[in-house]
């Protein structure tokens, strides 16, 4: 304790804080990377005109919140004032809507991710760039403002993220990571920045509403992993910790998305690499060798925080409507009298689910709480059906569930794996599926046929991933690789719990993925029907 409160008032120590969309995170690592302290705050978008936000006074009372939490946890276990960081590092949500004018002031409310308002700019994009422009993408939503006719878009000075506004705020540098930058607008693998090509193409499309920018002059600068990206001014340094403990001058690192944080926290930044999150929405991400054949809109590309091409699926939903069942299960084990311990609720039905028929007997559930873009199905209404002759049981029942939560993301990830012909040595798994050990695991074996680890480490989450990336700006060697950083010095000895895939798994997950890939049907009939 004494060598690292000494650590930590010396300043041999990285901060990470990241902006999620529910909470949010600082956490302090000491030089061997490992977690010494954390402080979080717990916030929530609104919906205010129909449009999903965050007032940036709540990402500013959140990010005080949070290093105040922090500060109080390292006087409490260590009883140290911190008041000088070796480096730091933040992270926030990505995509979305961010923009000012030249005097600094935001000219409209903050359009998050979750806004599914820009179909057209969507769609109009793709086609011009070639390249999918999914909805939530910052660029996305510029030019639907643009098709709008909005009001301030002569006045706009800066387009930015989450993260690439509160780091412009902390250093004073319009800079963002090239992961962040990869959900503005399309990034190129070779250069590493925005592509010039879509850049120009851009520009031509929007050259007759006589804008005073192009639209490169609008963006954050492109930044790598290890690129220092600034310090903490002595402004940036009150807006942090108003107490004024807080010392300037740390060295600050690119600001990057939570995906890119995410890739750090699982060491899934190497080609052929990827992770897992499975929780209430849930994406697979594969770090590419080569662009895509194609173009699918079922697939974002997006960059890890060194600039490699990383294909992600994503879906909506994911355990809610298991865990809605566990609920249900625990409900009678307490109407039977029965002490109801949720882990061990858990516990038992998913490692019931290992029982069950490879094909889950004949039984189909869909886990649709909202509509789901990667299959098509606009309105969302959770399902279990089956056939009077299917083999109903209790392992067949959860075996499906749990299948079904994965049910939307196997569409992507088959894009990826059968039509594109991508390769994965291993996949990370995180988030709740994982909780029970091996089981997740061993359903999202089947599914992807390829073998799938859990690290003790995954949970620390994106907060330690940018603290990491803070700490490798600081420490790298020259010429070191943010993936050799990773597996040399952070992970090192770690190999976690691996599972392989069962070839009938894989078998008789297919009969289920052709049953779920033909009910679907059912289930937009519920969305139109069940009102």
């Amino acid at each position: 304790m004494s060598s690292l409160k000494e650590a930590i008032e010396n300043g041999k120590t990285s901060l990470g804080i990241e902006l999620g969309s529910t909470r949010i995170k600082a956490v302090l690592i000491d030089e061997s990377h490992k977690p010494v302290a954390s402080g979080s705050y717990d916030w929530e978008n609104q919906l205010e005109n129909g449009i999903w936000t965050y007032a940036l006074s709540e990402v500013w009372k959140g990010l005080q919140g949070s290093y105040q939490a922090l500060k109080e946890d390292v006087k409490k276990q260590y009883g140290a004032e911190l008041t000088v960081v070796g480096s730091m590092g933040i992270s926030a949500m990505m995509h979305g809507y961010l923009v000012f004018d030249k005097e600094g002031n935001q000219l409209v409310p903050f359009r998050t991710w979750r806004n599914t308002t820009t179909g057209q700019a969507a769609e109009e994009l793709t086609e011009l760039f070639q390249y999918n422009m999914p909805l939530r993408w910052s660029l996305s939503h510029l030019y639907q403002a643009i098709l709008n006719g909005e009001e301030h878009l002569p006045r706009i000075d800066f387009m930015t993220t989450l993260a690439g506004y509160i780091h412009w705020k902390l250093t004073g540098r319009r800079v963002i990571g090239v992961g962040d930058a990869s959900g503005i607008m399309p990034i190129d693998a070779e250069t590493k920045n925005y592509y010039g090509r879509m850049l120009a193409q851009f520009n031509d499309l929007i050259g007759d509403k006589g804008y005073p920018w192009k639209v490169e002059d609008i963006l954050p600068e492109v930044l790598c992993a290890g690129d220092a990206a600034g310090e903490l001014t002595e402004e940036g340094a009150k807006l942090l910790d108003p107490a004024g403990s807080l010392k300037a001058g740390v060295p600050c690192c690119p600001p990057e998305g939570d995906a890119g944080t995410g890739m750090v926290a699982t060491n899934s930044v190497e080609k052929r690499t990827g992770n897992i999150s499975a929780g209430t929405s849930g994406f697979a991400m594969i770090v590419l060798e080569h662009e895509l054949k194609k173009v699918h809109p079922e697939i974002d590309l997006i960059t890890t925080p060194d600039g490699s091409l990383v294909g992600m699926a994503h879906c909506n939903t994911c355990t809610s409507d298991l865990n809605a069942w566990v609920g249900l299960f625990r409900e009678f084990a307490e109407s039977m009298g029965i002490k109801a311990d949720m882990n061990e609720i858990f516990g038992t039905l998913y490692n019931k689910a290992l029982e069950g028929d490879t094909d889950c007997g004949g039984l189909l559930a869909y886990n649709y709480f909202s509509g789901e873009p990667m299959t098509k199905v606009e309105e969302g209404r959770p399902l279990f059906v089956r056939k009077p002759d299917s083999r109903f049981n209790l392992a067949n029942f959860m075996r499906a569930h749990l299948l079904s939560s994965l049910g939307a993301l196997t569409t992507g990830m088959e894009i990826l794996f059968k039509e594109e012909g991508v390769q994965a040595d291993e996949i990370v798994g995180h988030g709740g599926l994982f909780k029970t050990k091996g089981v997740g695991q061993r359903m999202v074996a089947a599914v992807m046929n390829v073998p799938v680890v859990v690290m003790e480490t995954a949970g620390e989450g994106g907060a330690w991933g940018i603290a990491l990336l803070a700490a490798y700006m600081k420490d790298r060697a020259e010429g070191e690789s943010l993936g050799a950083y990773l597996s040399n010095r952070v992970f090192a000895g770690e190999k976690g719990e691996r599972v392989e895939p069962d070839a009938k798994d894989v078998e008789g997950f297919q009969v289920f993925n052709k049953r779920y890939a033909e009910g679907l049907a059912i289930e937009r009939a519920a969305g139109a029907h069940l009102l």
